[in-house]
């Protein structure tokens, strides 16, 4: 089933920034009211700049955060408090400024292996499941989070999912290792495209034209020798793409 493409295109990555809290803040209120949680899975780089109105008025007061549970769509595989951290990222420009429970707020086990920490993270997820924080897929059984947000490479990389990789056709694992990542640094762990697939929402949040062309290639007609990984993203659910004009300027 192939998944409605839906691109807003801003005049500037502040426009999106403001889009995208209110797009946030109302699914937050809708889950919550349908389910008593609102699971959101982020990635690093960029996208959590993009949230930082959702730490302004008026959505800092009048969102649930006690409800909201987070988890990443990869991590570096370094200490919580190592500059390449995605949670150090989230936690200094997001986490930090809300007042979402701790104990909602789902980190890999930084004292482990890359393989032991993607295990790990899947049998945290799995509890979770088990205790109907996070649902599922009816298709697949398959976890089904509420929210993912993604960001996206020059590469058309998302999450640690990276062109020509292996892991982009692992099927039964829900979260995989990587230690050869060809972006620094090299070992992560990173949710597979069956459970980035199966998720309720997700959007792609992109700005700037160093991103111009996979933008083009996954949603205008644009070629590519090698099929990029963000044209592997077609979830069950809604797919909404958030550009700037720059990164929509091949459209």
């Amino acid at each position: 089933m192939a998944t409605e493409k839906k691109a807003q295109v801003f005049d500037s990555e502040e426009a999106l920034s403001v889009s995208l809290a209110k797009y946030i803040a109302d699914l937050s209120e809708k889950f919550i009211k349908q389910k008593g949680s609102f699971t959101v899975v982020v990635s690093g780089g960029s996208l959590i700049k993009s949230l930082r109105k959702l730490v302004e008025a008026p959505y800092v007061d009048s969102i649930d955060w006690s409800k909201w549970h987070m988890f990443w769509v990869d991590e570096r595989v370094v200490p919580k408090d190592h500059p390449d951290s995605n949670y150090l990222l989230a936690f200094d420009s997001f986490l930090s400024k809300v007042p979402i429970p701790p104990g909602n707020i789902y980190a890999i086990n930084d004292a482990l292996s890359a393989e032991g920490a993607a295990d790990d993270y899947e049998t945290c997820i799995k509890h979770m499941v088990h205790n109907g924080v996070i649902s599922t897929s009816e298709a697949s059984g398959i976890p089904k989070f509420d929210l993912m947000l993604l960001g996206m490479g020059p590469d058309g990389h998302v999450a640690s999912l990276f062109p020509g990789h292996p892991l982009l056709q692992e099927k039964s694992k829900w979260v995989a290792f990587i230690k050869e990542s060809p972006k620094p640094p090299p070992e992560r762990i990173t949710f597979t495209f069956p459970v980035i697939n199966s998720s309720a929402n997700v959007v792609l949040v992109v700005a700037g034209a160093g991103k111009a062309h996979p933008v083009h290639v996954a949603l205008g007609d644009g070629q590519d020798p090698e099929l990029l990984p963000v044209q592997m993203v077609s979830p069950e659910g809604e797919l909404t793409w958030f550009l700037d004009k720059d990164a929509a300027s091949k459209l």
